[in-house]
């Protein structure tokens, strides 16, 4: 089965081909951080001008990387929230349109449960069941995938999200955006010198909070402009990279001990952290556990992860039948 499929939740225009839910034959991304790092942040109305502007240049470049004809799509799927919903409408406008002029099916597919679903494509024999650390800019989820389409949602942000945490602290600290990699870098020369908190939440609790903890680096940075102490940025970086991968990795063993399982798949934008993929595959080494995450290219927003989760919930027949817009999809 051919499949199309297109990404326009934030400020990438993807377009990708895949033969079934895990080979992909092209996947093209214009990314727009260069228009919007001037910003600071997407600015969304900028964000949907420039997915006019790339889409069918995007589809055209698939079909040419890809090798194959229009007519040989079986079915076409994109991405219908969470997100930005004028940047939704574009890719979903383009898409609808497509599948409607070769006459195949359409689905809409939820974007976190793309991200899962990048791990499909970069290791073609992982299978169900396993523990899923979904962290990105706009979410951090903890969940049990018991299949291709039936998921558990175990745990999840109480406020800020993981990604959005690291971009607002690196604004604080003067850093370009994205802030995310920024920290990263900074973080794997820096000491972890400064206390700053790690919010566990309840005993038994599942769910995260990093409101508090972007609000301690804030707070240490004021102070130290107010009494003239010196900033060691990479310092910096260090310990608030080093509170937040304590909590990820704290809950996410403890899940896995909890439902006797040994396969941790890591997915979402902040799964490109060097210090997150570390300080996990050690963890994971000594309590025989077997980690997975996504080729860097398929760790941000692309459309061969929705083609993937597309092709699955397809399948299955367990999709659902709405195909508008839905910026606060749920998973």
């Amino acid at each position: 089965m051919k499949v199309l499929a297109v990404e326009s939740s934030c400020d990438e225009t993807s377009v990708a081909i895949l033969d079934g839910g895990r080979e992909v034959l092209s996947n093209i991304i214009s990314s727009q951080i260069q228009t919007h790092q001037k910003f600071g942040g997407v600015v969304p109305e900028i964000a949907s001008r420039k997915h006019v502007e790339a889409i069918n240049i995007v589809l055209d470049q698939a079909f040419k990387e890809a090798g194959v004809k229009k007519s040989d799509i079986d079915l076409v799927v994109a991405t219908r929230g969470p997100g930005l919903v004028g940047a939704l409408l574009i890719g979903l406008s383009a898409a609808k349109a497509f599948a409607y002029c070769i006459n195949k099916p359409f689905i809409g597919v939820n974007h976190i449960y793309g991200h899962v679903c990048a791990n499909y494509i970069s290791h073609k024999e992982l299978e169900a069941p396993f523990i899923s650390l979904i962290v990105s800019g706009g979410h951090t989820y903890l969940v049990k995938v018991n299949d291709y389409v039936d998921f558990d949602l175990i745990g999840r942000t109480r406020d800020d999200a993981c990604g959005e945490a690291f971009d607002k602290v690196a604004r604080s600290m003067g850093l370009a955006y994205p802030g995310g990699p920024i920290i990263d870098k900074l973080a794997a020369k820096g000491k972890a010198s400064i206390e700053f908190p790690r919010v566990m939440l309840e005993e038994d609790s599942y769910d995260f909070s990093f409101s508090g903890l972007k609000t301690a680096v804030i707070n240490y940075l004021h102070h130290q402009e107010q009494v003239g102490g010196e900033v060691i940025v990479e310092d910096v970086a260090r310990s608030f990279q080093d509170a937040v991968i304590d909590v990820l990795e704290e809950k996410s063993f403890r899940l896995l001990k909890e439902e006797n399982l040994d396969k941790l798949v890591l997915a979402g934008g902040v799964s490109a952290n060097s210090g997150l993929r570390k300080r996990l595959e050690e963890r994971a080494r000594k309590e025989g556990v077997k980690i997975y995450y996504p080729d860097l290219k398929l760790c941000t927003d692309n459309a061969a992860m929705i083609g993937s989760a597309g092709y699955y919930l397809y399948k299955s027949g367990k999709y659902d039948k709405n195909t508008y817009a839905n910026p606060n999809l749920a998973l």
